[in-house]
């Protein structure tokens, strides 16, 4: 549907290197509380993104969906492991334009579509990999979950996702009993800093902890 292969075999990019190009992203200039849109640091976006190509084989070579892409920071860490294809998808048409910005800057290729992702149909498509930053269900109750629920159903190998820590035994809990994950693991737990973004902010910036997982459907 979307995806050519790219059967050129780059050399392997070092991590410091990959949260270096990273940190030159556009992030959002007007973000939507709605859509609890918060930037994917480039420290945390790095890491994720290395920890599944060298730790798993899950980026390079494969064809990786970002959910929830934002202004396509994840995006790009597939794109610059040499992912075969990476799709961003989002519901919200001006980060949409700051990622096509972001991977023309970078020199990357990267689809984007703009759609709702709880209502996503992807036919004929094969996804390897779903990477996600999902909303954390502050705003709008079992948003987390709603994205991990879409991402199981697509993903034939990985899905790998950032979910509060206070909420990891729910998290496992709904992976394994409904959303059809043969193993569910937290691989680390990250500070995630919260910049001040919002009028309701009340301090400058918050560190929140947060759990890299990754989960595997049952084929």
């Amino acid at each position: 549907m979307l995806c050519e292969q790219n059967s050129e075999a780059p050399e392997k990019m070092k991590l410091k290197q990959l949260e270096g190009l990273l940190g030159d992203l556009e992030q959002f200039s007007n973000p939507k509380v709605e859509l609890e849109q918060y930037p994917t640091g480039p420290h945390i976006a790095s890491r994720m993104l290395f920890t599944a190509e060298n730790s798993y084989g899950d980026i390079t070579d494969k064809v990786v969906a970002d959910f929830g892409c934002g202004c396509g920071t994840l995006s790009a860490a597939a794109a610059l492991l040499d992912a075969a294809c990476v799709i961003g998808f989002d519901i919200d048409p001006q980060s949409l334009e700051t990622a096509a910005l972001n991977a023309e800057e970078l020199e990357v290729e990267i689809d984007f579509v703009q759609c709702d992702i709880t209502k996503l149909e992807l036919k004929g498509q094969i996804v390897d990999t779903v990477v996600m930053n999902p909303p954390f269900g502050t705003r709008k109750k079992g948003a987390d979950m709603e994205f991990l629920s879409a991402a199981m159903k697509v993903a034939s190998q990985a899905v790998y996702s950032l979910h509060k820590t206070s909420t990891r035994e729910h998290i496992k809990k709904a992976a394994l009993r409904d959303f059809n994950a043969k193993s569910a693991e937290v691989l680390c737990e990250l500070r995630y800093d919260l910049p001040k973004l919002y009028k309701f902010h009340k301090r400058k910036e918050v560190d929140i902890a947060v759990d890299l997982w990754r989960f595997e459907p049952k084929n």
